[in-house]
């Protein structure tokens, strides 16, 4: 492909008057020509890895549930052999130990699935409000036995939004759940409180946008972790995949929206979405 690139400008540099420029023209000209061909070639051999890995995934989650169905049944056996208890109990605590561990290994390749699949999001006004009043509504039992107090600010005058209302509440759920395991890592009687609030804003561009703002009273991120957070494969949680946030940050982009960490008032997280106004 290169040869007959050079061949073909070759040509056309013949035709003309041979003067320095030209040559210089020339060079430049083939210069960038290699650049993009070689990024073309980088793009469709990344895109080949994408799709080789998702059919690896594929196939490794399907055997996983075969193991993790077999190891519950094991431990269920298990629980009612005729064998004196000091033998029983290791024995079910080890296929217990096995059954977690497909457990955590098939949401790991859940999660690869999740980020390095398709998104199709179908975006059109929606009431920003009503859809997170349901949210919370269905996680509220969830927060209440991590003892976390769940609360809504929610602005009345906001309009409609541009959001698929499916990968939006996929997406705040994700922030939720993160900040609900965040919290379980406070000290003893501090305060576990999660809220969500909704207003009005401006891009930076300056155009109207409906704003959401999912605040916790966890840990918080360290500022030397806040620009990778949104990486794939990037967690500071003791078994934790890394896939949550990079997914929650596709989920948004793909509906035109943006995600950001901002910096909180007092202890914990904040996360804000911001999404176009219908």
């Amino acid at each position: 492909m290169l040869e007959l690139l050079d061949f073909i400008i070759g040509v056309l540099v013949g035709l003309a008057a041979a003067t320095p420029a030209i040559f210089v023209w020339r060079k430049r000209l083939l210069r960038r020509a290699r650049a993009a061909i070689r990024k073309a070639l980088t793009d469709q051999r990344l895109s080949e890895i994408g799709s080789l890995s998702q059919g690896l995934a594929h196939e490794i989650k399907n055997p996983l549930s075969t193991i993790g169905l077999n190891a519950q049944l094991l431990i269920e056996h298990a629980e009612t052999l005729p064998i004196d208890e000091d033998e029983r109990e290791p024995l079910v605590r080890r296929l217990g130990a096995l059954s977690r561990e497909t457990q955590r290994l098939g949401g790991i390749v859940e999660d690869f699935l999740n980020y390095a699949g398709e998104i199709r999001v179908e975006p059109r006004p929606i009431n920003l409000n009503e859809l997170i009043s349901e949210l919370t509504d269905f996680y509220s039992p969830q927060a209440q036995s991590k003892g976390v107090r769940l609360r809504t600010d929610l602005d009345a005058s906001l309009p409609r939004c541009l959001a698929d209302p499916s990968a939006l509440k996929q997406a705040l759920l994700n922030l939720m759940i993160n900040a609900t395991d965040a919290m379980e890592r406070n000290a003893e009687g501090a305060e576990r409180r999660l809220t969500i609030s909704t207003r009005r804003a401006r891009s930076e561009e300056g155009d109207p946008v409906c704003r959401v703002r999912v605040e916790d009273t966890g840990p918080g991120v360290k500022p030397e972790n806040l620009a990778r957070i949104f990486q794939p494969y990037f967690t500071t949680r003791k078994g934790g995949a890394g896939l949550g946030l990079a997914i929650t940050k596709r989920l948004i982009e793909e509906q035109a929206g943006t995600i950001d960490s901002t910096p909180n008032e007092g202890p914990g997280a904040a996360f804000e979405v911001s999404l176009p106004e219908a």
